[in-house]
């Protein structure tokens, strides 16, 4: 009987303990007056990480239209879910607790193969390098939890040094700032740096939205330019289509790592730059025209290891007429989730031509949108050309891929323009129903010269039947 019950009790120890992994792990602190999650508590290697709240667009179809269609009341339509932080080097062990029992749960994305072990309210899971990971628990995916598991830092910047914006742990606001030359903007884990309007700052009346707009809560002007950390960044304090948090109109930028909530407007705007690259970070908009990352009229700009939840755009390409051409852009290794309109895009703004963009191992892992998850969307006058949707994995489309040019309500040039070169390859998606369409305009302004290769749709390689044109599309080729 003794060896029975030690066997017992060896089972059992071997069931509940958390097993000591090599990895070591950095937390921050709320700072006070931060709002934290009733939904989820989170430990990573034995100690407690602050989970935040944030605003997400909600579970009914109609009422996420009316966030994106009502500008005027657009702040009205929301649902909560939780969010955490923390940095890792090595495996870690990562513990959330409910305050119901878990019945089961769902890592996302499903590519990553991680396996929860559940234990009444809790579950546990090992994290082997740091990704985004979203939990949902129970089959509750509005108010899920996300986990921004990020690498450590490298020489973060110290308060004091006269290049850098300092914000340290806590809760700062700012209105309009504008970071030029050499320097380089640090939010620091466990701040929040909240984007106000003042009472006498000036601005001016949207002619679309008939809202008042102000200047951006940072802009990025100049060259060589840094705007990092692990803190977060909230635009709650502004009107709806208020203000861009981060507007980048410069050469030689790196954004990296730091948290973006609830912009009243386009999150981070890249409008006529150079040399762009950003990295882990991670955006959730639930408002009217809440886009995640608009690169326009720019050239060779990097998006990569980012995660995007928001109500409208979440990676889109634009153009405008006179500002230049959009070349060398590429968008790698991100975690998506769309609410309304596109996952991954170019448009509809297209007055300037655009080449050579490239969209690839990204995962889609949601996406309730009444758009299209993959598409071009074209309604100027611009060549497209060169565009690759490469090794992406989607697990939810309503509506997959669209190539279409015709006149919108986005139109402002006289004549359309043209879609050529693009291709699709080693693509998993989840689509229900199957939509594929690809439209040309007339005889002259064509969608032409269509590669899908080795694209699978709920588990059938996707065929000629499955794509629908209309005649002014030449050149289709779907292999094997």
């Amino acid at each position: 009987m003794k060896l029975v019950f030690l066997w017992f009790m060896t089972v059992a120890l071997s069931y509940f303990t958390v097993p000591a992994l090599a990895g070591s792990v950095k937390i921050y602190p709320a700072p006070p007056g931060e709002e934290l999650s009733k939904d989820f508590m989170v430990e990573v290697k034995g100690k407690p990480v602050p989970v935040y709240v944030a605003k997400v667009a909600p579970r009914e179809p109609e009422r996420r239209w009316k966030a994106m269609d009502d500008k005027a009341r657009s702040a009205d339509y929301f649902e909560t879910a939780s969010f955490a932080c923390f940095d890792m080097d090595g495996a870690v062990t990562v513990i959330v607790s409910c305050p119901e029992a878990i019945q089961s749960a769902q890592i996302l994305p499903s590519s990553l193969g991680i396996e929860p072990t559940i234990d009444g309210k809790r579950l546990r899971l090992t994290l082997a390098t740091p990704k985004p990971l979203t939990i949902e628990v129970n089959g509750e995916w509005v108010k899920s939890l996300h986990l921004f598991a990020n690498p450590p830092e490298s020489s973060p910047p110290r308060a004091g040094d006269p290049d850098v914006i300092f914000f340290g742990p806590g809760i700062h606001e700012v209105k309009h700032l504008v970071v030029t030359n050499n320097q380089t903007v640090y939010v620091a884990g466990g701040a929040v740096v909240r984007g106000v309007i003042g009472p006498e700052e000036p601005f001016q009346i949207s002619s679309y939205s008939g809202l008042k707009t102000y200047s951006p809560t940072f802009v990025l002007r100049g060259t060589n330019i840094t705007f990092r950390g692990r803190g977060i960044v909230d635009g709650s304090h502004c009107t709806t289509h208020a203000r861009n948090l981060i507007v980048v109109q410069a050469k030689d930028v790196t954004l990296e790592g730091v948290i973006l909530r609830d912009s009243s407007t386009w999150n981070v705007p890249i409008r006529r730059s150079e040399r762009v690259t950003v990295t882990n970070l991670k955006v959730l908009g639930y408002r009217a025209n809440s886009d995640g990352i608009d690169i326009c009229s720019s050239r060779d700009v990097t998006i990569e290891r980012c995660f995007l939840r928001t109500l409208d755009d979440l990676i889109v390409v634009k153009t405008d007429k006179g500002q230049g051409e959009a070349a060398r852009i590429v968008a790698r290794d991100c975690v998506l989730w769309n609410e309304v309109a596109h996952a991954l895009s170019i448009g509809a703004e297209l007055r300037e031509n655009v080449d050579d963009v490239l969209f690839t191992d990204c995962d889609i892992i949601r996406d309730k949108g009444r758009e299209w998850t993959l598409r071009v969307y074209h309604s100027d006058s611009a060549r497209i050309s060169n565009v690759r949707f490469e090794n992406l994995r989607i697990e939810e489309s309503p509506r997959l891929i669209s190539l279409w040019i015709d006149k919108a309500f986005w139109s402002r040039d006289p004549e359309r323009g043209h879609i050529e070169g693009v291709t699709f390859k080693n693509i998993r998606a989840v689509a229900d129903p199957l939509r594929v369409e690809l439209k040309g305009f007339d005889d002259t302004h064509r969608v032409e010269n269509v590669r899908f290769e080795n694209v699978v749709v709920n588990g059938k390689p996707l065929s000629t039947s499955d794509i629908k044109t209309n005649s002014f599309v030449k050149n289709v080729a779907v292999s094997p």
